[in-house]
Formats: structure tokens, sequence, C-alpha cells
């Protein structure tokens, strides 16, 4: 049984006329487009995404871009639009950067006519690689013996002046040019990508890396510290003819596409230009040094050969614990990290303040510095004390003590003798004189000779190898004897 609603006659008016009207408003649809199917240009030509794009950050028309590099080698043509471009390199092929001047007239002239300092470096682009960087270079290391990730090809690089590659850093290449004259550096990449993939059973994918260059000025102190402009691109090596298969690959796969989806790819270009980026975080922390090397801070003392105590020693340098406090900002927390060693995770731990990385466990620091470097972060967070090599504790003998062993007669003494501790870690000559001296508040060159009193009350002079036979906790009775020729002591362990 059918139900019908009968609407009075003004009600049956209304009705039509809405029905007309909602006729009309559809009739224009379709028309435009004609009968193909709509573009997406055509959605994304819309007002409201006009007005989203309006919104964005603008581009570097107003911001200083003083270079240009550019690398010679073509992008692949199977990257999607507004991705970054993606390049392949062949292993251990030399490829072209140019390095251009891009500044407008009158920018920067404290550099014109002056060399600049660019430093060239191959880092991972995946992140969960980035987090265990050091461990895989080490690893890279260790399977690779004497062979370098990175290197300059100096006889094909054009004004490229005093180019240096550092012996622990395989990944790192550095060199002074002038903007003003034509600079074409050559590099070459000896690693694959699929060298540090973790599983390894044939036929996966290679992970990309990037090409990272920092370019910097010379300070007051003619040091180039000051920076400039960073600059990166992503690519992925393959070995010898392997990027020319896999970029005609990619070609033949574009060929085979819909025209509708080769609008969704961007063209292959011939070069790569570098994009801006920011600068690596130990760039800030480069110096230039004038030796053929690189400079590396060690505590250590210039020695002479052989176990005997040292006749001219420097100033010892205090080593003072360097905790982390926990109201240290992340500036001062970067700070730490540099000073202890742990560069390489400067990046990791940017947005990091003093309390932040005391709050990590132990299994957070691993997983993200590797279990090498996890631990030893870890263990320096918490400010946990390594046991000394060696433990000797001594008592400087006074001249009010030796009376009264005198007037004793049988040796005895009833002084009071306070020791003080000395951890040594070396078992070295050099390291006893320099504890000594800090326990005397005198200068290690004021001690000429240190030795021990033997059978018969002979003085054996101290070698290297004594203390090394030294047991733990031994104690000696300090007896100091001024030096004849000058203001120096020597020192008898009794």
């Amino acid at each position: 049984m059918a139900w019908a609603l009968k609407l009075p006659l003004s009600d049956e008016v209304i009705e039509s006329g809405l029905v007309q009207d909602f006729d009309a408003s559809l009739s224009g649809i379709g028309q435009e487009l004609g009968a193909g199917a709509y573009s997406m240009s055509d959605v994304l030509a819309l007002p409201i995404f006009k007005q989203e794009e309006s919104n964005l950050p603008p581009e570097t028309d107003n911001k200083i871009l003083p270079f240009q590099y550019v690398l010679c080698a073509a992008t692949s043509p199977a990257v999607k639009l507004h991705d970054e471009t993606l390049t392949y390199l062949n292993q251990g092929q030399s490829y072209e950067i140019r390095m251009l001047d891009n500044r407008k007239i009158g920018e920067l002239p404290e550099i014109s006519g002056n060399m600049v300092k660019s430093i060239i470096r191959v880092v991972f682009h995946d992140r969960r690689l980035q987090y265990t960087e050091h461990q895989q270079l080490e690893g890279w290391r260790w399977n690779r013996p004497g062979d370098r990730i990175l290197d300059l090809d100096i006889p094909m690089s054009v004004g490229v002046v005093d180019p240096r590659a550092n012996p622990t850093q395989l990944n790192t290449v550095e060199f002074l040019w002038d903007p003003s004259k034509r600079t074409s550096v050559f590099i070459q990449v000896h690693c694959i990508s699929t060298e540090f993939t973790m599983r390894k059973h044939g036929g996966e994918k290679g992970v990309p890396f990037r090409i990272q260059i920092d370019t910097f000025k010379e300070n007051e102190a003619g040091e180039y510290t000051e920076h400039l402009h960073s600059a990166s691109c992503q690519f992925k090596v393959f070995k010898p003819k392997g990027a020319d298969r896999k970029q005609k690959t990619d070609r033949e796969k574009m060929e085979k596409r819909a025209p509708q989806e080769k609008e969704k790819y961007q063209p292959s270009y011939e070069t790569t230009i570098l994009t801006e980026c920011s600068p690596w975080p130990e760039a800030t922390y480069v110096n230039n040094s004038p030796s053929p090397g690189f400079n590396s801070s060690h505590n250590s003392f210039p020695v002479s050969e052989g176990n005997g105590s040292p006749n001219h020693q420097p100033e010892p340098v205090a080593q003072l614990v360097d905790n982390l406090l926990p109201t240290a900002t992340p500036q001062e927390a970067q700070q730490w990290l540099h000073r202890n060693r742990y560069s390489p995770f400067c990046r990791l731990f940017s947005n990091f303040s003093g309390a932040d990385m005391l709050k990590l466990t132990r299994e957070d620091v691993i997983q993200i510095c590797g279990p090498a470097d996890g631990i030893r972060l870890f263990n320096a967070l918490k400010g946990r004390v390594v046991r000394p090599r060696l433990t000797i504790y001594v008592c400087q003998e006074s001249q009010q003590a030796r009376e009264q062993k005198h007037e004793n007669g049988d040796g005895s003494s009833s002084t009071f003798f306070v020791y003080h501790a000395i951890y040594l870690e070396e078992l070295t000559a050099v390291e006893l004189t320099e504890k000594l001296a800090q326990l005397f508040s005198i200068s290690p060159r004021q001690i000429i000779q240190i030795f021990k009193q033997g059978p018969t009350g002979i003085h054996v002079l101290v070698s290297d190898e004594m203390i090394q036979n030294f047991q733990d906790e031994m104690c000696f009775v300090l007896d100091t004897m001024k030096a004849e020729t000058n203001d120096g002591y020597h020192i008898i362990l009794k």
C-alpha cells in the first residue's frame, strides 16, 4: 500500500520552483572541462590552493646566496614532482663540481680577491643511518683498510688550493679557492649504497647518501671559521657502469608510462644543483692549520725516547672533571659533546638541554648512538669514574721527622704522616713526574730525576718498566734533595 503526501497548492508551487532552480544550477557542470577528464593542475589553480601557497615562506629571492655548486651528473627521471632530485654516481669515477660565484654587485666585498674554504662531506640521507653514522663508517673502515669514502681528483681539479684529506675522517675533504677565478673540483666516491643495507641477500635497494658543501671565509685571526653558505644534494652510488644502467632503466620505465602519469614526475636534468641547507654541526669548529695534516687537540707532552725520568718537561695540563650539568642550555650541551669527543652526534642532540640528556636511559643512548659510543656517552652523562690502572700513596718526609728519627736512634717515629693518593693510567715515568709536580705545586721541569730506594739504601732510577711492576696501593715516603747545579730537585721513593 502506497502512501502519498498531498501538499496544498501553494506548497506545490514552491516545490516546483525549488526543483527548477536546482536543475538550473547543475546544468553548467562539466561544460568547461568537456568530455575529457579533469586535470590536477586545474584543481591546484583553485583560489583555495593559491591562498595556501601565498602563506608559504618566500623563496630565497631576498636571501643572499653567495655561491652555487653544480654537480655534473644527470638527475633521475623517476622522481616525483616536488620531491628532492636524486642522482646516480659510479663508484670511483671522477665527477666535477663547479664552484660558482653567485654574488650580486657589492655583496660580500670582504671576500673579493680573497680565498674561501670549502668542506665537502658524504653523509647518510636516512635518519636511521644518521643515528649510527659513526659505527657505520668505522665498520666500513674495518672492511676496507686503507681506503677512503671520499677523495679529490687533484690532477683534474681546477683552481683548488691546499687540498687536504684527514686520515681519520674518511668521508671529508677540504680545500681553498678564489671565488673570482674559475674553480672546479673533481670528487670520487669509493663506497656503494648497498654496502650499508641491513639485509644483504641480493637485489636490495641501496641507501641514499648526501653530498654537502660548507664554505667559510677568513676571520681576523686568519682562521676560516665564519660560515658563508651550505648546500647539499641526494645521490646513490653503484658499482662501475651501474649508474648508467640505472639511469637507462628509469628512462625506459618513464617512457612506458601514460602521459597523465608522466606529468607527476619531474624531467631529468643534465646537471644536479645543490640546494641550500643548514651548515654541518662540526663545520663551525674548523680551523686553518699551517701543518700538512689536520689539527687534533691532545693533552699529551712531548717526551724523549727512553724510559728514564725526563730532564725537561712542559707545564702539566690539569685534568678537570667535566660533567654535564642539568642546568646546561642546548648550546652548552653541544659544547660539552664536542669537548668529550661526541661530535658525530651533535646534530642528533641539537635541541637537547643538559636536563634532557641526563634523563635519557641507557637503552635510549645505545639506540641513538650504537653500542660502543652509546655506552661511553651514558657513562659520561652519569659521571662514572673509571678505576685507574695503578694507585700509589705518597707522603712527604719533613725535615722535622728526619731529625726526630735521628734522635730516637731506632728509626721509630711518632710523627703523624698524611698520605696522598696518586692515580696512574699510562704507567710511565713522565706521568709520575707530572703527578708529583702537581702534588708539590712545582713545574715538572724542576724534577730532575726520580729514584727508588733499593736494598742497602741504593738509589735506583725509576723507569717505565719499574712503574709497570709496582704493586697496586703501594705506599712511599718521599724524600727530596736539592740539585746542586740548578733549582731542580731529586725525589727518592722510600
